[in-house]
């Protein structure tokens, strides 16, 4: 039985300036940690960064706690997506989480994003996945039109909510 982390990865050449997805390496992490500070920035939450690509590098490569796409035009890097394993208790099966997914503001408009999501939708299929989920900034207009535009539905009833620093380290007795 092959790996349930692991998928095809296309590394062929995409002509005409379509986009090509394909795995994160760990010498991406670089390159990928820029992308997320772009996200960041775009984001307005460029202090909230507080990693580096070592850290991500150590996250997605060996501790494999989530899974990364780069999407390339013409060689450029101009998109990625990181997503990660969920599981739903009332279906009994896994589900993928988005944690991120940025293409360049220049780039936006070009499918990129489409094709993104389409491969990390096409790996929740072939792993069995019951869905695909993620959150979007309120605020963020274009991003939940594009969204709905691909047939996701908006969770109303649900409100996300986080734990962190002093909080989770009380909670945790540490």
């Amino acid at each position: 039985m092959s790996d349930p982390h692991t998928f095809q990865d296309d590394r062929s050449t995409v002509p005409g300036g379509k986009p090509r997805i394909r795995v994160a390496q760990p010498e991406d992490a670089t390159l990928l940690f820029g992308l997320i500070g772009e996200l960041a920035d775009y984001e307005g939450l460029a202090d909230a960064v507080k990693g580096d690509a070592q850290l991500l590098a150590a996250g997605l490569f060996d501790r494999r706690a989530a899974e990364a796409l780069l999407a390339e035009v013409d060689g450029e890097a101009v998109g990625y997506a990181v997503f990660f394993a969920t599981f739903s208790t009332f279906e009994c099966r896994p589900g993928l989480w988005v944690e991120d997914l940025f293409v360049k503001q220049a780039r936006r408009g070009q499918g990129i994003g489409r094709a993104l999501l389409a491969r990390i939708a096409g790996i929740a299929v072939d792993r069995n996945c019951t869905r695909l989920e993620w959150s979007a900034l309120d605020w963020n207009e274009p991003a939940l039109c594009f969204y709905e535009g691909l047939g996701a539905t908006p969770l109303e009833e649900w409100r996300a909510l986080r734990l962190e620093g002093e909080a989770l380290r009380n909670l945790g007795g540490r």
